[in-house]
């Protein structure tokens, strides 16, 4: 955990930077589109401090109370995040009530994706927006202005963002300390806007708007989007840093500023329309659009980079396809870069923006995914506190009931935006979940048809070593997709090519529903005969495996052997779909194309290709 290899001030540094983006922009837009729902147009003293005091409860008690002091206890091995809950979750569960909680993860990771979408969009425009403050004739250039910073972040991923994330911190403290400057401004000119801190005026907002309060507490969530990120990354750089760069740094800056805009539309109404860029004095609102644009660049790279983490660790659970992940610094094994995740996504991005063409009818489409993804958060959290913290089952329920008081209304409100806009994200989001669902079931079939027979293998062993082929000099690796398969690649190797090595290694690869796998129990070696080995190497989902390593520590239990001295049987079969009618047949092709196009054993494993022998044959599924 990065935690450990930094100080704590650095720590909270790198946090604003690489945790806070997204939450951190928010004042942009949100304050703006929240009085934007008012049926006159005009924001009357009430629903401007109904709206700060929605604001500010939503900051304390999602954010604060939900995410820093409950859920991010729930880590496994450092890591946060809605797939690494959904792990801690099924530890103890089993039978449908594990496979409710499977579905449970996956549908957060799919509105993660959805998210991903919205996020980098509506944070860029917004930022861009400032210029029809300083120059209302410019307003044309928002749109493309915005395609060209996101394509430009788009393509520099592939460079990694070791050197760039230097900046990240400084440059999001100075946004901090800015929202934080301006707020005060702000509140100076009506000091009497911070009684909006007092729940009353939340609470009577909500009474007397009735017909609007669905509405409003749509728009108040914009507040709170990139909270999910607090324990998303709490892997990078630990509970502390996190907990008090927001206690300490976020919150009050954008406390502050949320206030300060409420102080400015009650003394000039006018300033509804961007209360975040007149809250800035004339002279300092080119550099405030130049310091927002490189925020929301931040922000978005903060998702950009969560997509890429969501989607290695979807891969590694079963959950995706292999695809090509290009690891981009040399210390820091959590930097990578996926191009098919990337491109997918800025296709999906620019696609977002030059049909929306405004922040504001952005924020008509978002909040489902968000809000759905904290309900699924609850309900995950509720079982982890029960089944493995041991809470008891009353103290489970009352916490549980206690998050969804609050999530429920605010998911609810947000399917209003559904016909406006908000069944995009929804619409990504349910196809990867379908995606996502389609492989993972596919496979476990597929995987669940070979045989795993420990008897028939140590029979096969037997024969061979009382009448055996030809014996060629070497190390012969083959790899199998579980312990005791009788590899597929053996066969065919006995079959046409009549020979065996002087070594046989039967190698197979798993993964443990653990982030990580100390070394000492990584490797499991058992000699099965004179010349045939079994080995078994665990890995965590958030470990890459290497068959340098694996190697390496055979050697270090007694079997030696290199890369260059062994040769490597992998199979590839063709897969043939039998015959299949409507939904079966379109899942078989889908997933037949994934298998076409996913990586190669060698290539997951980091084998060189040189060593490397691929059979197969055909294989109905």
């Amino acid at each position: 955990m990065a935690s450990t290899k930094q100080s704590l001030p650095a720590g909270m540094l790198a946090a604003a930077g690489i945790v806070f983006g997204d939450i951190g922009t928010s004042p942009l837009y949100t304050l703006r589109e929240c009085l934007s729902i008012l049926p006159d147009g005009s924001p009357t003293p009430a629903a401007v401090m109904g709206f700060l005091s929605l604001i500010f409860w939503a900051l304390t008690l999602i954010v604060t109370v939900k995410y820093v002091c409950f859920v991010m206890r729930a880590d496994h091995d450092g890591e946060g995040g809605i797939l690494t809950l959904m792990s801690l979750a099924r530890q103890h569960v089993t039978g449908r009530a594990g496979y409710f909680i499977v579905l449970a993860g996956l549908i957060g990771s799919a509105f993660f994706y959805g998210d991903g979408v919205i996020t980098p969009a509506i944070s860029v425009m917004s930022a861009i927006e400032g210029i029809e403050v300083v120059a209302p004739g410019l307003d044309h250039l928002i749109v493309p202005l915005s395609v060209i910073i996101l394509t430009l972040l788009f393509i520099i991923q592939k460079h990694g963002t070791e050197r760039v994330s230097l900046v990240f911190g400084p440059v999001m403290l100075v946004w901090f300390l800015t929202l934080a400057v301006l707020g005060i401004r702000g509140i100076m000119m009506n000091p009497g806007v911070l009684q909006a801190l007092n729940p009353f005026f939340a609470l009577e907002f909500l009474n007397s708007h009735k017909a609007l309060s669905f509405a409003a507490l749509g728009m108040v969530v914009l507040a709170v989007t990139g909270a999910e990120a607090l324990y998303a990354d709490m892997g990078h750089l630990g509970k502390t840093p996190i907990r008090l760069a927001w206690l300490v740094i976020a919150m009050p800056a954008l406390v502050l500023n949320y206030f300060g805009q409420g102080a400015l539309v009650l003394a000039d109404a006018d300033a509804v329309r961007n209360p975040f860029y007149l809250l800035a004095p004339d002279w300092a609102q080119i550099p405030l659009i130049v310091l927002a644009t490189l925020s929301t660049v931040i922000a978005a790279q903060s998702v950009i980079s969560g997509v890429y983490t969501l989607t290695h660790q979807a891969i590694r659970q079963g959950f995706l396809p292999p695809v090509r992940i290009v690891y981009t610094s040399s210390t820091e094994s959590g930097q990578i870069y996926i191009p098919v995740a990337n491109w997918l996504l800025f296709a999906a991005v620019t696609v977002i923006i030059i049909s929306f063409r405004q922040s504001s009818a952005l924020s008509s489409a978002y909040g489902i995914v968000v809000t759905g993804t904290m309900v699924l958060t609850a309900c995950l959290a509720s079982v982890v506190a029960f089944k493995n913290w041991r809470w008891p089952r009353a103290v489970a329920l009352v916490f549980l009931v206690c998050m969804l008081i609050i999530d429920v209304p605010l998911f609810s409100a947000n399917l209003m935006k559904l016909l406006s806009g908000g069944w995009v994200p929804v619409l990504l989001a349910m196809t990867m979940l379908v995606l996502m669902l389609i492989w993972s079931s596919e496979r476990s079939l597929l995987i669940r048809r070979l045989a795993d027979d420990p008897i028939g293998l140590k029979a096969m062993i037997s024969s061979l070593e009382a009448n055996p082929p030809k014996r060629v000099e070497g190390t012969a690796v083959f790899l199998s997709r579980k312990e005791y398969e009788i590899p597929q690649a053996l066969l065919h190797n006995l079959k046409h090519n009549r020979v065996l090595h002087a070594r046989t290694v039967l190698l197979h690869i798993r993964t443990i529903d653990t982030p990580r796998v100390h070394n000492q129990k990584r490797i499991s070696i058992q000699q099965l005969s004179p010349s045939f080995w079994q080995v078994t190497a665990a890995y965590g989902w958030h470990e890459v495996p290497s068959m340098q390593e694996i190697l390496h520590l055979c050697g270090l239990e007694g079997f030696g052997c290199t890369l260059q001295e062994a040769s490597f049987f992998t199979s590839h079969d063709t897969l043939v779909m039998k015959k299949r009618n409507g939904l079966a047949r379109a899942k078989g092709a889908i997933f037949h194309f994934f298998q076409r196009n996913a990586l190669r054993a060698h290539e997951q494993f980091m084998i060189p290709p040189n060593r490397v022998i691929e059979l197969g044959g055909q294989k109905e599924f």
